[in-house]
């Protein structure tokens, strides 16, 4: 079972990104701040959990947690401030848009750039220890699934409807095919031997 708080008298909210490795799209964050009783049987980590259970657990935290907001930035942003920066500055923005304000935020990941006073713990493989951060990583992970299958019908040949944007042999393919869209990252290797392709 994952741990339900960090801190017993603090209101926490959990903090995760998705998309960080993607070639295509943006890198969207989630914080959501779940009640100390929280309980969900199957909730953990989105990449341990089918399509199917994560969008049911996502209805679930959506309808109990006390508070819960997702941010995109795109991948225009992500080539100007790097994927780094573009993860804090996602984080950051969704935990602004909380309706209730956190006294501590759990991020997972080892790096974080906090903008206000807001003292944080960052929690490496946080979304396989905490169930805050195991919800936002699914809030993260759908919210963002969900806008890449609607790229994937005004683009096709990428294939965004199953590799979601990430580097498969096939998204590659299509890249040296096709050559890149108005949603892919400039500033990432987009081929193993970077064609001249802009």
């Amino acid at each position: 079972m994952l741990l339900s708080f960090f801190s017993e008298d603090k209101i926490e909210a959990g903090c995760d990104e998705a998309g960080r490795g993607c070639l295509a799209g943006p890198v969207v964050a989630a914080a959501v701040v779940l009640p100390h009783d929280y309980k969900h049987k199957v909730l953990n980590d989105s990449k341990q959990l089918s399509r199917k259970q994560r969008e049911a657990i996502r209805l679930d935290v959506e309808k109990e947690a006390i508070a819960w907001a997702v941010s995109f930035v795109d991948n225009n942003e992500i080539d100007e401030v790097n994927i780094l920066n573009a993860s804090f500055l996602a984080m950051n923005r969704a935990v602004d848009q909380l309706e209730t304000q956190p006294e501590l935020l759990l991020i997972d990941g080892n790096r974080y750039k906090p903008h206000n006073e807001i003292p944080f713990e960052c929690i490496i493989k946080g979304d396989g220890k905490y169930l805050s951060i195991a919800a936002a990583s699914i809030l993260a992970k759908t919210y963002r699934d969900e806008y890449m299958y609607k790229l994937a019908k005004e683009f096709p040949a990428y294939q965004w409807e199953s590799n979601v944007g990430y580097p498969t042999k096939n998204h590659r393919e299509a890249i040296r095919s096709h050559g890149v869209t108005d949603y892919h990252r400039k500033s990432f290797r987009l081929l193993p031997e970077q064609l001249e392709l802009f």
